[in-house]
């Protein structure tokens, strides 16, 4: 099966347990990034409660103003009510030593705003869009929505990644082919302090190579060193001299003092390899 493929029956079957799901739960206040998953469990949850579901962002230094940008633009072309709160990582006590647990820290700090804004509107669930695939890794904010309650429709249903993708493209989301995201400060080896200049940093790195076409790509940072994952399929673009000498003129500019290229390639949480 790939994202490409038309989904058969059973798929389609299953999207439509999913919006059973989502309106046994009569209103639902989603966290809501505008990536691949995200996107698509709000559609779901628009088609299935129309106007009681809000779109709730967190606006802070670790999420690029281009993902910000993007999930502005589906809400109001599909005419879903979305607010965008203040989560500034930085100031949760230890988050800033990027310690293993960093994502709970975060993700319970985000969800307890997200539910005081449900409270305020008289809203009964909070939902958020994690996939079958992410119980493969080292998911500490899954803890924190375990511990809050919060719901988590696409695992509860039973929906991998590449499902996801596969009905995004059937249904038409912008986002069917749009590679991964995590929060910068999943660039930062575990125990490197994290700062806000070292995240505008990733930001100005990552946005570079975008806009110089790479698609699937991580800036990981490791002190004044960058080190790139690219999809191998375009090792061989960015090994072009003018590529390659542009991207290290650049990334000097950034402030890093040396620029490598991960042989392995790109990859989600290999961050992670090290625990």
């Amino acid at each position: 099966m790939n994202s490409n493929e038309t989904p058969n029956k059973l798929l389609l079957d299953k999207y439509e347990q999913l919006k059973e799901y989502l309106r046994s739960l009569e209103s639902a206040a989603a966290a809501f990034s505008g990536g691949v998953d995200s996107v698509f469990l709000l559609h779901a949850a628009k088609e299935a409660l129309g106007d009681k579901v809000i779109a709730v962002t967190a606006s802070s230094c670790s999420f690029p103003e281009r993902e910000l940008k993007e999930a502005k633009t589906f809400c109001s072309e599909n005419g879903i009510q979305h607010l965008i709160i203040k989560s500034e990582e930085l100031k949760i006590e230890g988050f800033s030593h990027n310690p293993k647990n960093r994502c709970y820290l975060c993700k319970r700090e985000l969800f307890e705003k997200i539910r005081a804004v449900a409270d305020e509107r008289g809203i009964k669930e909070i939902i958020e869009g994690s996939n079958l695939d992410d119980n493969g890794d080292y998911r500490p904010g899954l803890m924190a929505v375990a511990e809050l309650n919060i719901k988590s429709p696409l695992r509860t249903i039973g929906f991998s990644k590449e499902q996801i993708r596969i009905l995004s493209r059937y249904m038409g989301l912008p986002t069917w082919n749009k590679q991964s995201f995590a929060c910068l400060s999943s660039r930062f080896p575990y125990g490197e302090e994290i700062t806000e200049k070292k995240l505008q940093m990733v930001d100005r790195a990552e946005q570079l190579l975008i806009d110089l076409g790479f698609n699937r790509l991580r800036v990981r940072i490791h002190g004044k060193i960058a080190r790139i994952e690219l999809d191998p399929s375009e090792f061989a673009h960015f090994m072009e001299e003018k590529i390659r000498k542009y991207v290290h003129e650049e990334f000097k500019k950034i402030g890093f003092d040396y620029i490598a290229l991960d042989i392995l390639g790109y990859r989600t949480g290999s961050m992670n390899e090290t625990l």
